[in-house]
This record gives C-alpha cells, sequence and structure tokens, in this order.
C-alpha cells in the first residue's frame, strides 16, 4: 500500500506543482481501508472517512504542538 500512496504522491504533484507547498507532512494518511465488496456499506465508508479525518486532524495538532 506504501508503494502505491507513494507513487501517486509523485504523480499528481507531478500534474499538479502547486500542491508541494500544501502539505509538509504527508500527502496521505498513515492507514487505509480494506473491505471485501459484499459487505461493505456506504455508511461503513462514510464512517471511516469521518473517523480518519479527525485521527488526521489530532495529528495535525500533536505534530505542531512544541
Amino acid at each position: 500500500m506504501g508503494y502505491l500512496k507513494g507513487k501517486s504522491t509523485l504523480m499528481i504533484y507531478d500534474r499538479h506543482p502547486e500542491l508541494q507547498s500544501k502539505w509538509n507532512k504527508a500527502f496521505w494518511a498513515r492507514g487505509y481501508y480494506v473491505e471485501t465488496i459484499c459487505n461493505i456499506t456506504e455508511e461503513a465508508v462514510k464512517k471511516y472517512i469521518k473517523e480518519q479525518a479527525e485521527e488526521s486532524q489530532k495529528e495535525d495538532t500533536r505534530g505542531t504542538a512544541f
């Protein structure tokens, strides 16, 4: 998964160089979500995205505290 995230980040920055200065740490969140198609619901995806956004905000807050 790390390889895909790394390569896709490079491709995005190649096409949109203005985005490089927008994030000073990482383009993607550290985690990833895997589920089989028969067990997933729209609500589960929305919940995961919300939780990841909250976790990312917590990490950003911890990273900037001195």
